[in-house]
């Protein structure tokens, strides 16, 4: 039985890492063809919102108190208006490799965040990680810098996915305690509905032009694929990751989306490979490795309390 739970539990990592990794390419094939990066954004978070809030009629009901009813508008501001803006915008003017290469610099962050705001002890081994991390996104931004090409990556693009990655790990940090309260649909559905409100009022008029001109169908499956795989079904299968495997486990199933996208890009024909770009990921990754194989306070406490 617990074989089959972890088992389970990798497959929905896996499944939601590799999804996330074709999500980038689709998504930037949408966004050239017909959608922008606001309306892309728009249909993602509406889109969402409605399939969790049917999903949740048919889920176990939770009983929500008001006062975190209003935590949940916070927790949607970083969770998903500033991170899914912030990366489908990046997205649309950058490199699908650059910005799913990106994307796997979120430990990094939730490490620094973790030090600042939880007062998490940096080790050397933490504080070479976080170095070779950002080398790594430099050597990005700096390729972006000098070719300036949606296929090879564009500096605005790459700092906006950045940002995005610092804003879900800034949510991690301030609202782990909430999250862990409630199931995945009661959490996905006040989240996804506070973003659509504060969202909709801002872009509705935009996205109305935009839909109101000829869209190819392939454009339309494209975003289906977005909202329904690349969101709704990869926020419920990373949670049933989440609740079984270790958070070190779940953090290398990350380097499943820029090997997904890297491939995918090159056989669309919407991303190069340059060697800057294979240097970057290696830095990245060894980053993102050392600072998750680092110990935190819990574990050196636990280490303390047995020697004692």
């Amino acid at each position: 039985m617990r074989d089959n739970k972890a088992l389970i539990a990798h497959l929905s990592m896996f499944g939601a890492c590799a999804g996330w990794g074709l999500m980038a390419p689709v998504g930037k094939d949408a966004m050239t063809h017909g959608f922008d990066g606001i309306t892309m954004v728009t249909f993602r978070v509406v889109g969402a919102c409605a399939l969790f809030l049917i999903a949740s009629l048919f889920a176990k009901k939770e009983r929500v108190p008001t006062k975190d009813k209003f935590m949940f508008i916070g927790a949607a501001i970083f969770g998903l208006v500033c991170n899914q803006c912030c990366y489908t915008l990046g997205l649309s003017m950058t490199s699908p490799i650059n910005a799913s290469i990106v994307t796997t610099s979120m430990p990094i962050f939730a490490m620094l965040l973790a030090a600042l705001i939880l007062k998490e002890p940096i080790t050397g081994k933490k504080a070479l990680g976080v170095l070779m991390g950002c080398s790594g996104a430099l050597i990005l931004i700096l390729t972006s810098a000098v070719h300036a090409s949606d296929k090879v990556g564009d500096i605005r693009g790459d700092v906006l996915c950045l940002f995005a990655q610092f804003s879900f790990a800034l949510y991690l940090s301030l609202f782990n305690p909430l999250i862990r309260r409630y199931n995945v649909f009661t959490i996905n559905k006040y989240m996804f509905s506070w973003a659509t409100l504060i969202l909709l009022p801002f872009t509705f008029g935009h996205v109305s032009e935009v839909v109101a001109q000829p869209i190819p169908v392939k454009t339309w499956w494209e975003v289906a694929y977005v909202v329904c795989v690349g969101t709704f079904l990869g926020y419920i299968l990373t949670m049933i990751g989440q609740r079984t495997l270790r958070p070190t486990v779940v953090s290398v199933y990350n380097y499943v989306q820029p090997i997904v996208s890297v491939a995918a890009s090159l056989l669309m024909g919407i991303g190069v490979l340059k060697p800057t770009h294979a240097l970057a990921v290696v830095l990245v990754f060894s980053g993102v490795w050392l600072v998750t194989k680092s110990k935190s306070r819990h574990d050196m406490e636990s280490e303390k309390e047995k020697k004692g």
